[in-house]
């Protein structure tokens, strides 16, 4: 048993390793999904039929159809609202709406973070730095105001794709993965002012009067929220209304609607989620998933330091959030058995831990560039206030434990 142990984990650690490697030479993750697949049908000398049946699995999943057009939909949601305007229309809303200088400064990187957008950092440090400009506030201070209040999103926004995997890969439902990690993303912001937000007082001019068109910009991500949330939609459904609705309001023709759809449905998109898919149905194929969650069982190892350490470190290194979901949470499901809330709202936890202290993570890149601020300056503030954050989460898998 040990030596099967030890061959099985030998081979994933190598698996894992090169993964983490791809990815950090800037790999596209389900290309990097796909060799660490090709990998496992290598090593564990599959036969011919069992490779078939993995890509057969993998292509004719409903979770892989489903996430194919998720991704899709909220690619062409994100392009129609940064088309529009709509986006200007609600940051210009907040500040009619707002006269505390404390919310007006995070409300432009929390306004930005609800459209995933790589950079999207970058738009909001200028913002921040306006709000702040005549404030005794450090360029370090100020850098991780615009970072910190960028990311509580991605804990329970269902138009991020980490959370929208992770809660595919695991089988829970997404509006049951969002309410419990909805204890991180206030976490989040309630460390955000103790650390960022502590020498920052007054208020400032509203600006121009809050307008109905202004009011109306919130209606779209509004939506999909409450179809989310409140009627349990899932995702793909939930987006398809809006979208269409929003082609018809800003009467997209023929030519815009297909730029809109080949920008949707790109081919890094299908490629991403067929490649997590398919070492998903790779690592389940193989049995070397079931071989090491039965060591660890019967052994009586805790789960507890794997769920975190895994996870943790793939954040850490990758700096991506579907890079620590799509590389870990396989073996983590297969490793606590029945899919448990606790568990993998804990392991989403610790892996975007990992994704907000890593120094790849191109939103702390990009800020640190535009503040020139110090890096160990705003790791000072960025570390205590993830600590926090990591005592939230071991409090609540202990609860739900």
């Amino acid at each position: 048993m040990i030596e099967w142990f030890m061959n099985d984990l030998i081979k994933i650690s190598l698996i894992f390793a090169l993964v983490l490697v791809l990815l950090r030479k800037k790999v596209n993750v389900g290309i990097a999904m796909a060799v660490a697949a090709g990998s496992l049908f290598i090593l564990y000398q599959m036969p011919p039929t069992m490779i078939i049946q993995t890509f057969r699995s993998t292509l004719l999943s409903s979770v892989t159809i489903k996430l194919i057009l998720a991704l899709s939909f909220i690619r062409m949601f994100e392009l129609i609202l940064r088309e529009q305007n709509v986006l200007s229309e609600m940051m210009a809303a907040v500040r009619a709406l707002l006269k505390n200088r404390k919310l007006i400064t995070i409300s432009m990187p929390l306004l930005i973070g609800l459209i995933p957008s790589v950079g999207g950092a970058y738009f909001s440090a200028p913002m921040v730095a306006e709000a702040t400009d005549d404030t005794p506030m450090s360029r370090e201070e100020k850098g991780f105001v615009n970072y910190w209040f960028r990311h509580p999103w991605e804990y329970i926004l269902p138009l991020y794709p980490g959370i929208l995997l992770a809660a595919a890969i695991s089988g829970i439902h997404l509006h049951h993965l969002i309410s419990t990690n909805l204890s991180y993303a206030i976490a989040l912001v309630a460390t955000g002012f103790i650390f960022g937000l502590r020498d920052l007082k007054g208020r400032v001019s509203a600006g121009r009067h809050l307008s109905r068109k202004g009011l109306w910009s919130f209606a779209p991500i509004t939506a999909v929220v409450v179809l989310v949330l409140v009627f349990h939609l899932e995702l793909h459904y939930a987006l398809i209304l809006p979208v269409v609705f929003l082609l018809f309001l800003y009467r997209y023709g023929v030519k815009s609607l297909i730029s809109a759809f080949k920008h949707g449905f790109a081919v890094d998109v299908i490629i991403l989620i067929l490649g997590v898919m398919l070492f998903k149905e790779a690592m389940e194929h193989s049995g070397a998933v079931q071989n090491l969650s039965a060591f660890l069982l019967d052994r009586g190892i805790p789960v507890s330091p794997v769920l975190f350490l895994l996870p943790f470190m793939s954040g850490l290194i990758t700096g991506i959030t579907i890079g620590f979901v799509g590389s870990t949470f396989p073996l983590i499901v297969h490793m606590v058995g029945d899919a448990s809330i606790g568990a993998i709202s804990f392991a989403f936890a610790a892996g975007f831990l990992g994704v907000l202290l890593s120094p790849v993570h191109i939103c702390l890149v990009l800020t640190k560039e535009y503040f020139k601020a110090d890096f160990w300056g705003m790791y000072k503030l960025i570390v205590p206030a993830g600590g926090i954050i990591f005592a939230v989460a071991v409090f609540q898998y202990l609860l739900l434990h």
